[in-house]
């Protein structure tokens, strides 16, 4: 305790010292300026004051509370294996998000990985303000971190008796692999405010266990221009912008000391590595004679724990509070903090005076019956209602992005502000809309689909020159333009969920036929004649079906899976088009109609080395829409592009589920035969299998043969760590075991075998394949491990999510739309008007 109010008397005089630039101080003090290090003050330091009567001098230091080693090491982003996400539930106005004194719109959201805290954002769903968040703790003979050194347990803090989640609330339990202590801790965001809360309950299982605080800021989206601060009991962080926005981290029990300092130099958890101890104090990174910016950390020791003195618990509240200045951050955090645990967690759940989670849930009509086809009691689908809903941006209502995680983040820098996955791809999020229509929510898909609008491609698109009615590859969710690929699919889709929206009710006949003529109309023109593109880097020349990009954005030509959603497109446009009185809609059919019947002639060989008995199958894509020559796929991902003939991929199956193709044709059967072939040498092989909970064998599927985008199977690094290499492997998507399942629920269907044996061995087979994919806080990952190479610095297990993008909405959204077909025992995602016109 001496130690304590001896630092804190030495800081307050270096703060007068500061100010006025000169200072009188004891000759014992002077030692300092020996020191290499002159901005840092160690406890040693300090407590070297002896006799007031020592000899006093006058002299001119630095400020001593700045800490150095300015911009500390370059910043990455986490673990992108998230088992948990969360965000408070906001009810719409007016299918808008409008914040207001009786309903205010909390704009935060947090992932969870390894245990710990990572990304979370403030604002827009993309801006992410924290890397990471998590406790340092020592010990007799130890310095551990919770990421490293302890073994990690997830839960819902509120399930029903089915044990189906009710909100993104969770209960982090980490025991510590030496057995010297055990941390719990609660996260959930407060509804009411820009603010997150921590509980914890520390329990040392020896004495002398200290706990610090460990949080790495990366204020607006980056971690390369950060200042951190000590200010009292707060820990605060933003940039050197102007507008920067503000993070503030306080809890409700003081802590001892604290410091800010630079990530891999002077910050908390370098200070503790080199003997145990917090012994060098910074109160802040940057001041006005020195306005360093980087890679900053903050660090607060709590109280040291002693189970012999029965001391050996702390328990608090933790609150990370965000604003556009310094004074509305704190004000938030304080006020969180103010509320306490259980007001904030009710009103995140929901309760008389708050619309919450649960309120959501039980808007759903039809996920209750949706879990009877389940094998887990429908635990997943209401995982997936949550991860879905959580996933849309609160200022720019019905923004569906495609992951709340940076793919292989921990390898990624983040000296440059990225979107990663938390952007606004339209065929992800027509996946996402069909989702939720499939539950019964009627709202969001609605405000979704008029959301498109912000992202098509108009005479009013910022320097664009060319053919309005395509939509952008990728965008922020305020639309702001990231990625300009052409992606045909991607401009069929939106013409799909309106007609479905139609047919559902949810859009009336008026409604349907203003976004005909306002949205759809350009897209289907598009479709049909394509045209000159100029924006950014792309400047070419559409001519449909001949796509840019196809679904995986990776190469042009004739796709299976992206001419599927063009037919769709171009028929439910057709349909549209009757109703509006546009008589454009009989060329759209006869477009779609022709396309039909070129199908086998563009993208199905007849001499593919890889055919069984000479049978024709569909290649990935043909780039030249001459399936049957040698033409070579383009290089991508660090892969050699290969003969067109020797890649499979399972995209054809889209011709069965919107209704181009009966399910029993027989050049699709032939296809699914060699998708299924296991013979295959690992490079081409898509299929392999995995062990259900239940202990039978269910399927997965990798995005087709030759695929790179995942980690390296000699070196083990993530995609891309060291830049692109041969020996890059794209691992198993869990979603395709769902767009089987559909496939094979249409098969039963076509020929009329679907008994409710085969209805129970579809359930079991590819319900609970996806369910395997699932990891321990049921989020559905983009890839899972396949067992092919070196399994990483993560020795990742068979089945595993790996850590190129988890929770993905997209794999969320396809089993929600299994379950709901099985319930249905019909495709969700079949248009009856597309195979009723190509008849």
């Amino acid at each position: 305790m001496k130690t304590l109010l001896n630092n804190k008397a030495i800081l307050k005089r270096l703060a007068i010292a500061q100010a006025v630039n000169t200072v009188i101080i004891s000759a014992s003090i002077l030692t300092l300026s020996a020191c290499s290090d002159t901005n840092s003050i160690t406890k040693e330091s300090v407590q070297k004051q002896t006799s007031p009567a020592v000899a006093k001098s006058t002299v001119t230091i630095a400020p001593v509370n700045v800490a150095p080693g300015a911009p500390g090491i370059d910043p990455t982003w986490a673990f992108s294996g998230k088992t948990g996400i969360g965000t408070s539930y906001e009810p719409y106005v007016d299918g808008q998000y409008q914040s207001s004194a009786e309903n205010p719109v909390s704009k935060v959201w947090f992932s969870l990985a390894q245990g710990v805290l990572t990304e979370t954002m403030y604002g827009m769903i993309h801006n992410a303000q924290l890397k990471e968040m998590q406790f340092v703790i020592t010990g007799e003979d130890f310095v551990d971190t919770e990421k490293e050194d302890t073994i990690s347990t997830i839960e819902y803090l509120h399930q029903d008796e089915q044990g189906r989640p009710l909100s993104l609330a969770y209960k982090v339990t980490n025991k510590a692999k030496n057995g010297q202590y055990q941390i719990e801790k609660h996260f959930f965001t407060d509804p009411n405010r820009d603010s997150m809360m921590m509980k914890v309950l520390f329990t040392a299982f020896a004495d002398g266990i200290t706990p610090h605080l460990y949080a790495n800021p990366h204020i607006d989206n980056s971690g390369a221009n950060d200042i951190a601060s000590v200010e009292g009991q707060a820990l605060i962080a933003h940039t050197s912008n102007a507008d920067s926005s503000v993070m503030t981290i306080k809890s409700d029990v003081a802590f001892t000391q604290a410091s800010a300092g630079f990530v891999g130099t002077s910050g908390g958890l370098v200070d503790l590595k080199d003997n145990g101890k917090l012994d060098n104090l910074y109160l802040t990174t940057s001041n006005s004679d020195n306005n360093s910016a980087g890679n900053v950390a903050l660090t607060a020791q709590y109280p040291t724990l002693n189970k012999a003195q029965g001391s050996n618990t702390l328990e608090m509240n933790v609150v990370i509070g965000f604003g556009a200045d310094k004074q509305s951050s704190m004000a938030n955090t304080e006020a969180t903090l103010a509320a306490g645990y259980d007001k904030v967690l009710s009103a995140y759940l929901g309760d008389e005076k708050h619309v919450g989670w649960k309120d959501y849930l039980a808007s759903l009509p039809a996920i209750n019956a949706m879990s009877a086809n389940t094998t887990d009691d429908g635990q997943l689908l209401y995982t997936s209602a949550l991860v879905l809903k959580a996933q849309e941006d609160k200022t720019h209502a019905g923004a569906l992005i495609a992951s709340l995680s940076n793919p292989w983040g921990d390898s990624v820098s983040a000296k440059v502000g990225s979107t990663g996955y938390k952007a606004v791809w339209p065929r992800d999020f027509y996946q996402c809309a069909m989702a939720f229509l499939a539950m019964g929510d009627t709202e969001t898909p609605k405000v979704a689909f008029e959301y498109l609008k912000k992202v098509q491609v108009s005479q009013q698109t910022p320097e664009y020159v060319g053919t309005p009615g395509w939509f952008l590859q990728k965008t922020h969710v305020d639309g702001e333009i990231e990625w300009v690929g052409v992606q045909l699919d991607q401009t069929a889709m939106p013409i799909m969920l309106g007609w479905k929206l139609w047919q559902a009710g949810v859009l009336t006949d008026a409604e349907i036929t203003q976004w005909y003529q306002e949205m759809l109309k350009p897209a289907a023109d598009f479709l049909v004649t394509g045209g000159k593109v100029k924006l950014d880097w792309n400047e070419t020349e559409i001519t449909p079906p001949n796509t840019q990009q196809e679904r995986w954005e990776e190469q042009a030509g004739f796709s299976p899976s992206t001419t599927a959603a063009v037919i769709a497109g171009l028929v439910a446009a057709s349909d549209l088009a009757k109703l509006a009185k546009d008589g454009q809609g009989v060329e759209y059919l006869a477009i779609a109609k022709q396309l039909e019947a070129s199908l086998e002639t563009t993208m199905v060989t007849n001499n593919g080395n890889l055919a069984k008995d000479n049978k024709p199958y569909y290649v990935r894509i043909s780039p030249n829409g001459n399936p049957n020559n040698n033409d070579k796929l383009l290089d991508n991902n660090g892969k050699p592009g290969l003969d067109q003939r020797t890649i499979l991929d399972g995209g054809f199956l889209e011709l069965v589920r919107y209704g181009v193709k009966d399910a029993s044709d027989s050049v699709i059967q032939n296809s699914v035969m060699l998708i299924d072939d296991t013979s295959l040498e690992h490079n081409l092989r898509v299929k392999y299998e995995f062990t259900a909970k239940d202990g039978s064998t269910v399927p997965g599927y990798r995005r087709y043969g030759n695929d790179g985008y995942g980690e390296d199977i000699t070196t083990g690094l993530s995609y891309a760590e060291k830049g692109n290499t041969a020996d890059q492997r794209g691992r198993v998507w869990p979603f395709f075991t769902g767009e089987r399942g559909h496939y094979e629920l249409a098969l039963a269907k076509s020929t009329d075998t679907l008994t409710p044996e085969v209805h129970q061995q579809l359930i079991n087979t590819y319900v609970q394949g996806m369910e395997t994919f699932a990891n321990e806080g049921m989020m559905l990952p983009e890839q899972s491990w396949d067992g092919v190479g070196n399994p990483t610095r993560y020795n990742y297990e068979m089945g595993q999510g790996t850590n190129s993008a988890t929770p993905l909405a997209w794999t969320h959204a396809e089993y929600v739309k299994l379950v709901r077909s099985m319930t249905d025992k019909a495709v969700w995602d079949f248009y009856p008007v597309v195979a009723d016109r190509l008849k």
